[in-house]
């Protein structure tokens, strides 16, 4: 029997009393909690791509791609089938299990869900697992995806319903649970989480787990992302959060979702190799790997392998590889890349914004 339970009936109060315990009695119950449940050695890779760039109508404060924003993003349209194929068998070569593929919309346009969904199944045809992030989706539009067969969809709800009014006021924190329960209600799986450093205070940061944790069912993937500020952006001027208060909130993450995957989400190039293995110590156990997340910088592949390598963690493969297979097949991506970055094929699908 596992020494856990699995509650979603957190109170605030509870929440922040796991916050302000001592680090090493937090790490403690954290990761006792992990290997109950997962191999401690084994991480969940995932590749991300932005598949629409840009011209993003809402206001969130983090975001480059918000159109009111001047980050000197430049905006593009839809990619093209071949470069989504392209950039997932690149993904799949270099030890990816599950493919994310984001577009800056408010919510998509119905005009757009017949290629959407013929994108999720040439996906999955190459045999990895699927997720979108697209914004907003109605009831239909969930069911569409699901039956496409998309395995993940990602809406995060960023921050604590308190704090929310400050980072975003076009759309509301029930449209983000509105959302959710669609994506659930349609038999996809949920990948949600949130964003910290963005100003906010330790009980935001409480509060945001406490919502996430008190869903009537948990989320199967919580990325936990740290403010990666953008010159331009209404947060680029913030001073930086305690690295050990993002610590933290990896652990209680962990205690509070027991059975999720916990993702080391954005803002990993800033981290250091030690910062990155508490994290993993404390119950993070999914990444996204490779050079970019949508607009942002990340980790390279081989840096990555390199930390694995040297913390003795393994990708979670179909099958067992070694490090050192596991760094052939980076290399190979990286080849393939540079091969298809010199093809004529049309990058970008003619979809609306």
């Amino acid at each position: 029997m596992p020494s856990f339970t699995v509650r979603h009936d957190w109170s605030r109060q509870e929440v922040e009393a796991l916050f302000a315990l001592p680090m090493n009695d937090l790490l403690f119950r954290a990761h006792s909690i992990h290997r109950e449940v997962f191999d401690p050695n084994e991480v969940q890779v995932s590749r991300l791509l932005s598949i629409k760039t840009g011209a993003c109508p809402e206001d969130c404060k983090y975001c480059p791609q918000s159109a009111r924003y001047d980050t000197g993003l430049e905006k593009e349209r839809l990619l093209e089938m071949e470069k989504v194929l392209t950039e997932a068998r690149a993904a799949k070569d270099a030890g990816a299990t599950r493919f994310c593929m984001g577009a800056a919309w408010r919510n998509p346009h119905e005009r757009d869900m017949p290629y959407l969904t013929e994108m999720v199944k040439e996906v999955k045809s190459l045999g990895l697992e699927t997720c979108m992030t697209l914004g907003m989706l109605s009831a239909h539009q969930a069911s569409q995806l699901a039956d496409a067969g998309l395995d993940y969809y990602n809406h995060n709800l960023d921050t604590s319903p308190e704090y929310y009014g400050d980072i975003i006021t076009t759309r509301t924190y029930q449209d983000r649970i509105d959302t959710l329960s669609n994506v659930r209600a349609a038999g996809m799986k949920v990948c949600s989480g949130g964003i910290v450093g963005m100003g906010e205070q330790a009980t935001d940061r409480a509060g945001l787990l406490q919502q996430l944790a008190n869903l009537e069912q948990h989320p199967d993937s919580v990325p936990i992302n740290m403010l990666v500020k953008v010159a331009g952006t209404p947060l680029d001027n913030l001073d930086d959060l305690d690295p050990l208060e993002f610590v933290r909130t990896i652990a209680v993450a962990r205690i509070l979702m027991p059975l999720s995957r916990v993702r080391l989400s954005a803002g990993r190039e800033k981290m250091t190799d030690e910062l990155q293995a508490m994290c993993f110590f404390a119950g993070a156990n999914s990444i996204f790997y490779g050079c970019k997340l949508l607009t942002t910088a990340n980790p390279e592949e081989n840096d990555d392998m390199s930390l694995f390598r040297r913390l003795g963690l393994r990708p979670e493969q179909g099958k067992a590889a070694t490090l050192e297979e596991d760094a052939a097949m980076v290399a190979k991506a990286g080849q393939g890349a540079a091969k298809d970055s010199t093809a004529n094929t049309p990058l970008f699908y003619d979809a609306a914004n």
